[in-house]
């Protein structure tokens, strides 16, 4: 079992940054992928940067190219997300997940549905 804990969510004005952690603890071996999953209010919940835990190989949502950055430091169980220039449609609860699928060439999917373990979010709230 793995549990995931994130933190570094605020308030801030647009224009601002902010660094999400998410702190993994237990162990299992299967984890493939992690991402960073947002939802806005009155929105669903939707993946937003994901990162191959084994090539480091990342993804973005067209959205956030250019203004997110994926990272992890194996060594402390943790993966960040760096947020620069933050805009209002940014606000939103975000979530760090692990998935046990990636496909044969390393391709984390964007389906919430296929990540196994998922921490209890974080609010972003970024005022104009």
């Amino acid at each position: 079992q793995v549990q995931l804990v994130e933190s570094g969510g605020g308030s801030v004005e647009a224009g601002g940054s902010l660094r999400l952690s998410c702190a993994a603890s237990g162990y299992d071996a299967s984890i493939k992928c992690m991402g960073w999953f947002r939802q806005g209010p009155g929105k669903g919940r939707d993946w937003v940067a994901l990162i191959n835990s084994a090539h480091g190989e990342e993804a973005y949502v067209d959205s956030v190219k250019g203004r997110f950055t994926i990272s992890q430091d194996n060594a402390r169980n943790t993966v960040y997300l760096q947020i620069v220039n933050l805009k209002p449609e940014d606000t939103a609860v975000y979530y760090c997940a692990a998935s046990r699928w990636a496909s044969t060439i390393g391709y984390c999917s964007r389906t919430l549905l296929n990540y196994d373990y998922w921490g209890q979010g974080t609010q972003v709230t970024v005022s104009s």
